[in-house]
């Protein structure tokens, strides 16, 4: 991707699993960045989640895209360029799960996605204790931004808490930004 730093996407996938887990969040599949020991040289690697590829976003139930609260939150704390339909899949369990994030955390609004169900909505207090939490987290030396440090730039990280800073202040899911692409394509 021309506006990403080559050599970051897999990073970015690391650094997409960390901030979810640290969110106290479950929905990305476990994701680890390797130096050595993969066949093409570094990447990520992450668990494969047994679906039925003919299931996404456009076919969960109204229960179902109501509860994709939390990944809509994701998304726009990590300016997701790229939430396709098919990047949610359903799980043999039934469980939701979000993949593909390898263009995320760009410093420029880059936000593409097919989750728009909650804009102008309040964001519920339990996901605003999350914002407030993972803003004290992203405090340089802080652990955790230590830890995503190893994926991100400093200007990247800047830019979530920025983005936190915005949805704190807000209280609200925002509305799609009507100067820009706000939905990846295709769509699915």
């Amino acid at each position: 991707m021309w506006d990403f730093t080559p050599g970051t996407l897999p990073k970015r996938e690391a650094a997409a699993w960390l901030l979810c887990r640290h969110l106290g969040w479950d929905f990305i599949p476990p994701t680890v960045y390797r130096t050595e020991g993969l066949p093409a040289g570094e990447g990520s690697v992450q668990l494969f989640v047994e679906h039925d590829p003919e299931q996404h976003y456009f076919t969960l139930t109204a229960p179902e895209r109501e509860s994709l609260r939390q990944l809509a939150l994701f998304d726009l704390l990590a300016n997701n360029a790229d939430r396709k339909g098919g990047h949610i899949l359903r799980g043999g369990d039934g469980k939701l799960w979000a993949i593909d994030h390898a263009l995320c955390f760009h410093e420029e609004p880059k936000l593409r996605t097919v989750i728009w169900d909650f804009a102008g909505q309040a964001i519920p207090e339990p996901l605003l204790g999350a914002l407030k939490a993972l803003a004290a987290a992203l405090a340089p030396e802080q652990p955790f931004y230590l830890e995503i440090a190893d994926y991100l730039s400093d200007a990247e990280i800047s830019s979530i808490s920025k983005r936190c800073a915005k949805l704190l202040a807000d209280e609200r899911f925002p509305f799609p930004d009507e100067n820009r692409r706000a939905t990846p394509w295709p769509p699915v």
